[in-house]
């Protein structure tokens, strides 16, 4: 039994933080078919990500901006994740991915200059996290239709990071200790 229901609204307290034994564990696959549970469990988290990058609602919540989140962050034991990003064009892409496997990628290499973030990361950690410039990734959607997606650019590093998460893989885990910062020109 889940806490999360229609209308429920995730705030930060529901982020499990740095340390948590969820964060470290590779998710149990959901099972077929979607089930209504699952479906509001990703709906919230979803919102989340919306009231986040509100900035009234992530100032009347306390919310950090996200624009990512894995379903351990708040406590769900499910491979499956929803993120909320804008293209070079402006336009809105939701996403919420069940089951995601990466099929293929790029032998290119790119990260973001400022380096990544977390929600469930209270401290500011420096270095170059490299992730694929272009992937393939085969995954079900909300309603338990196979889909397959291509991500290049920031898209792809933003499904990199939550499918690590999938697997108890954080960020920081990713960057080169000898080289933290690098040069991939």
């Amino acid at each position: 039994m889940t806490k999360f229901h229609r209308g429920y609204r995730i705030t930060m307290k529901d982020i499990k933080k740095e340390g948590a034994s969820i964060l470290r564990k590779r998710l149990n696959p959901v099972s077929m078919p979607v089930s209504e549970e699952t479906k509001t469990e990703l709906e919230c988290m979803l919102t989340y990500l919306k009231n986040s990058q509100d900035p009234e609602m992530a100032r009347k919540y306390k919310l950090r901006p996200g624009s990512g989140l894995s379903a351990n962050q708040v406590g769900i034991n499910k491979r499956m994740f929803a993120a909320l990003y804008q293209t070079e064009k402006g336009e809105t892409i939701e996403l919420k991915l069940i089951n995601p496997k990466l099929l293929s990628h790029s032998a290119n290499t790119i990260y973001l200059p400022e380096g990544e973030g977390c929600l469930s990361v209270n401290r500011e950690i420096h270095g170059h996290v490299p992730r694929y410039e272009r992937i393939k990734v085969q995954a079900f959607d909300i309603e338990g239709e196979k889909r397959t997606y291509t991500f290049k650019g920031y898209s792809a590093i933003l499904v990199q990071h939550e499918m690590d998460h999938l697997d108890g893989i954080m960020f920081f885990d990713r960057i080169d200790k000898e080289r933290i910062f690098l040069n991939l020109q």
